[in-house]
């Protein structure tokens, strides 16, 4: 194991304070009646590619479901696999350049079946040229991008990255086993080697601040371990980002829902066996709108 220096190496049984939803006043906060689309963000969806338009779609419709004013997906192709979701036809769909041109979107949310194509490489190159202080949540293809040194990620605190542990251990140079050895060590060293929030997925995900401080997650069920989950994750915290609810009460909020969501399914019959990542924003945005759940 092999981890950048850190001020602070934590062990696997450090105590770590468990995220409460009482903490999570903006995220459950009730809105104001004199609002708009614009007062709620909008959320730009980077990938998508060729056989992966589904991650996309996933992530693009759980930013919906956790009440973003506007989603937006750009795909990398300049031809559109689609002309509408017809599931959800309030996404607006864009090729990617064109999206990232337009200026519109407040939250990005990039890599979701993005691809690891030359044109991947090229779009996440714009995006992270231009992106300043605008938030951005970089999952899935971005992460392997940005461990192989194929794109360079500024350090901001208005960055998530939310690895599971194999893209942690590529991110770090090691490998799954050595992250999952050390979990709080290895989310502190992936904020001392990039300057930004970092969600280290799993059983027990945690959430580390720019800073180092851990947070731990404890909703959740092996419902979660399915393909797609994570894409809808993406959207959750890019939608809540969004709404201009604070970074950490955003990042820590969706990764309660997420949790929160699965469980609540599993509470119905809907899994945990046979769950899938497409139900999972009903069920938090049922959470976000209903009284406090024992």
């Amino acid at each position: 194991m092999s981890y950048p220096a850190s001020s602070a190496v934590a062990s696997p049984s450090e105590p770590i304070a468990p995220i409460a939803r009482r903490e999570l006043t903006a995220v459950f906060a009730p809105r104001e009646a004199d609002t708009n689309k614009g007062s709620f963000g909008a959320v730009g969806i980077l990938g998508g590619g060729p056989g992966m338009t589904g991650a996309a779609l996933l992530a693009a419709r759980a930013a919906l479901k956790l009440g973003a004013g506007k989603v937006f997906i750009g795909f990398p192709t300049d031809d559109l696999p689609f002309p509408c979701d017809m599931l959800h036809p309030e996404l607006m769909l864009r090729d990617a350049r064109g999206l990232l041109s337009a200026k519109v979107v407040t939250t990005w949310v990039a890599g979701c079946g993005l691809g690891e194509t030359d044109t991947a490489v090229a779009l996440l190159e714009t995006l992270m040229a231009s992106v300043n202080d605008t938030p951005l949540v970089l999952d899935a293809d971005g992460l392997n991008l940005l461990a192989a040194n194929r794109v360079q990620l500024p350090r901001s605190t208005h960055t998530v990255l939310t690895p599971h542990p194999a893209e942690a251990g590529r991110l770090l140079g090691s490998d799954a086993q050595a992250v999952q050895h050390d979990r709080p060590a290895a989310a502190r060293a992936l904020v001392a080697k990039f300057g930004t929030w970092i969600v280290l997925k799993g059983a027990n995900t945690l959430i580390a601040s720019p800073e180092g401080d851990l947070r731990i997650n404890h909703t959740g069920n092996p419902g979660l371990a399915t393909g797609g989950t994570g894409d809808t994750l993406a959207g959750m915290m890019g939608a809540l980002i969004a709404q201009g609810i604070p970074m950490g009460e955003a990042v820590m909020g969706a990764v309660w829902l997420h949790g929160a969501a699965a469980d609540l399914l599993a509470s119905r019959g809907i899994g945990p066996m046979g769950m899938t990542a497409g139900e999972l924003p009903d069920a938090a945005r049922e959470l976000r709108n209903g009284p406090p759940r024992s």
